[in-house]
C-alpha cells in the first residue's frame, strides 16, 4: 500500500506492507533513527512521536495509520539547527545520561509544552510517566522543563 505524509515538515511517501510499523518505517525508511526501538511493547516510550500534535509511541501504530498524517520526530523538534529551551534545559540541568530514552522524552515533554505552557511538577511526571529512564531518576528531567518554562517553553 502507498501512503503519503509530513514528517518533520517534509512530504514524504512510500510503500509499506499492512503490517508495517511506524517506527519501522521511519527508521529504515527515512533514516529517522533519532526514534528509537526499547521495548516494542508500548512500554519504554523511546519510540515517541507527535502523530498530528498527539503523543503515539510509534511501535503501537501501523505504518498505514499514518496515512495523511503530520509527523514530528525528535529530529525536527530543534529549530533551524539550534536546540529547544527544553533540549538546553536537559543539558543544562543534567537531564541526559545514557541518552537512549532521551529521543521519546523530548518528544513527549515537547508535545506537553505545546499543550500546556506552565505545567505543575505534578502534571510533567504524570506526562513522564509512560517513559521509562533507568539513569536519571527524572528530577533532573523535571527539572529541565522547568528551566524551559522559564525560558518560554519550546521555544529556542
Amino acid at each position: 500500500m502507498r501512503i503519503s505524509l509530513t514528517v518533520n515538515g517534509q512530504p514524504h511517501s512510500a510503500e509499506v506492507e499492512p503490517r508495517q510499523l511506524l517506527v519501522d518505517l521511519l527508521r529504515e525508511t527515512f533514516g529517522l533513527t533519532g526514534t528509537k526501538v526499547g521495548c516494542d511493547t508500548g512500554h519504554c516510550g523511546t519510540c515517541t512521536v507527535l502523530m498530528n500534535g498527539a503523543t503515539v509511541k510509534s511501535c503501537m501504530v501501523l505504518a498505514v495509520q499514518a496515512d495523511g498524517a503530520e509527523m514530528t520526530t525528535v529530529e525536527g523538534v530543534a529549530h533551524n539547527g539550534s536546540l529547544t529551551a527544553l533540549q538546553e534545559g536537559l543539558w543544562e540541568r543534567g537531564g541526559v545520561q545514557c541518552g537512549f530514552c532521551t529521543p521519546g522524552m523530548v518528544v513527549t515533554l515537547t508535545g506537553l509544552l505545546r499543550n500546556n505552557a506552565q505545567p505543575s511538577e505534578e502534571e510533567i511526571r504524570t506526562c513522564l510517566a509512560g517513559n521509562l529512564c533507568r539513569c536519571t531518576g527524572y528530577q533532573n528531567v523535571v527539572r529541565a522543563v522547568q528551566y524551559a518554562i522559564e525560558k518560554g517553553g519550546t521555544k529556542t
